[in-house]
C-alpha cells in the first residue's frame, strides 16, 4: 500500500478521502472535532508541499437526499479555525463547475466538497458516480479510516482511475493496530462495552485467542447468556459481578476490572461500560479510563462513543492512541479485510 510521502503532490489536485462524520448538537454546532482534528498532519502536509487541497466526506445520514442540517458548513468553519487558513466550500461535491474549480486551484488552497451522501449513488458505489469525483483530482488520498469498512464510491471507486494511497492517519491507524494483533507485549487485557454482543463476537474470539483476559460490560455478558453465543476462549472472558440498575458495572466489578487491568502490559477499549450519557451511570467507564492512564500500559481506544466519552472527562492526551474508527476498528481488529484499505493495494 503507497502512503502519502511515496507522491510527489506539488502542483497536483489531490483528493483526500476524510471522515468529517462529527457529532452535532440540535443547533448543528459541532459537539467534538476529534475526527477532524486526526486529519490535520495529512492537510498540513499537502498544504507544505504545494498540492491543490480537494476535501470530501460525508456527514450523517442523508440518504441520497440534500438534508440542510447535514451540509459541511460546520466542518468549514471548525477546519478554519484549526488551520487558521481560508477554506472555500462547494455547493456540491460533482459538476462541471466544481470540476472546473479545481482546475483554477492555486497550490495550497483548500476546496471542501459538499457532503457525498447527498447522492445516493455514493453508498451504491455507482461506477460513473466514482469516475466522476475522481475527475476533480490527480491523485486520491485515502485518510478516512473510520470508512474503510464500507464499500463506497469514495472508498473503492475513486482508487480505479487514480494514483492511490494512505494518508498520514490512515497509515498510522492500520500501524498502530496490526501491531496491537501481531506484537503485543503481554498481558494483554482487552475491554469491550456497549451492546450488540453478535457484532462484536469476531474481535472477543479473536483478541482472546492472543490476549490474556476481555473484560466484558453488562449488556454484551447478558446478550451472550441470552442468545447462548458460544465464545472460542469462555474461560478469559470476564464479566461484571455486580450493576447499579442494570446501566452501569458495579463497585465490586470496578475492583475487579481494576485488578487486571494493573497487570497490564497493553489494553484496548472499545464501548462504554454503562450509560455514560447520564452522569449517575457513567462512574464506571471514569474508573476504568482512571485504571488504563494509572497503569504502565500501552493503550488503544477506540469507538465514537467511547472517544468522546475520554475527552468530555479530559483524558484524550492520556492515551497512547484513539482511534478514528469504530466499526472498521472492530473489523480489521477481527481479521477481516476492510474493503477502503484492499482498494488502495
Amino acid at each position: 500500500m503507497k502512503t502519502l510521502r511515496d507522491f510527489d503532490v506539488k502542483n497536483k489536485r489531490v483528493l483526500v478521502r476524510c471522515d468529517f462524520n462529527v457529532p452535532l448538537d440540535d443547533q448543528g454546532n459541532i459537539l467534538d472535532g476529534f475526527r477532524i482534528k486526526q486529519t490535520l498532519p495529512t492537510i498540513n502536509y499537502l498544504i507544505e508541499k504545494g498540492a491543490k487541497v480537494i476535501l470530501m466526506s460525508h456527514l450523517g445520514r442523508p440518504e441520497g437526499r440534500v438534508v440542510e442540517s447535514l451540509r459541511l458548513t460546520p466542518v468549514q468553519n471548525r477546519l478554519m479555525e484549526y488551520l487558521d487558513l481560508s477554506i472555500t466550500k462547494a455547493p456540491d461535491c460533482i459538476g462541471e463547475e466544481i470540476k472546473k474549480w479545481t482546475m483554477e486551484m492555486l497550490p495550497s488552497e483548500i476546496l471542501l466538497l459538499e457532503n457525498l451522501r447527498f447522492h445516493k449513488e455514493e453508498e451504491e458505489n455507482d461506477e460513473s458516480f466514482a469516475k466522476t469525483l475522481s475527475k476533480l483530482g490527480d491523485i486520491y488520498i485515502n485518510d478516512a479510516f473510520g470508512v474503510c469498512h464500507r464499500a463506497h464510491a469514495s472508498t473503492i471507486g475513486i482508487p480505479k482511475y487514480l494514483p492511490s494511497g494512505a494518508g498520514l492517519l490512515l497509515e498510522k491507524e492500520v500501524k498502530v493496530l496490526r501491531e496491537l494483533m501481531e506484537n503485543a507485549t503481554p498481558p494483554l487485557v482487552a475491554i469491550i462495552g456497549g451492546k450488540k454482543a453478535e457484532t462484536k463476537v469476531k474481535v472477543i474470539d479473536k483478541i482472546s485467542e492472543i490476549g490474556d483476559w476481555v473484560l466484558v460490560g453488562g449488556l454484551i455478558q447478558k446478550e451472550i447468556k441470552e442468545k447462548d453465543i458460544r465464545l472460542k476462549f469462555p474461560q478469559k472472558i470476564i464479566g461484571p459481578v455486580d450493576e447499579i440498575e442494570g446501566k452501569d458495572i458495579g463497585p465490586e466489578t470496578c475492583e475487579l476490572f481494576k485488578r487486571k487491568i494493573v497487570l497490564a502490559k497493553t489494553i484496548f477499549w472499545s464501548g462504554p461500560l454503562g450509560i455514560i450519557e447520564e452522569e449517575e451511570f457513567s462512574k464506571g467507564s471514569e474508573s476504568v479510563a482512571q485504571a488504563i492512564i494509572k497503569s504502565s500500559a500501552f493503550s488503544v481506544v477506540g469507538g465514537g462513543e467511547t472517544i468522546e466519552f475520554i475527552n468530555k472527562i479530559g483524558l484524550t492526551e492520556k492515551f497512547n492512541h484513539l482511534s478514528t474508527g469504530g466499526g472498521a476498528m472492530l473489523k480489521f481488529l477481527s481479521g477481516q479485510p476492510l474493503p477502503g484499505i484492499k482498494a488502495l493495494e
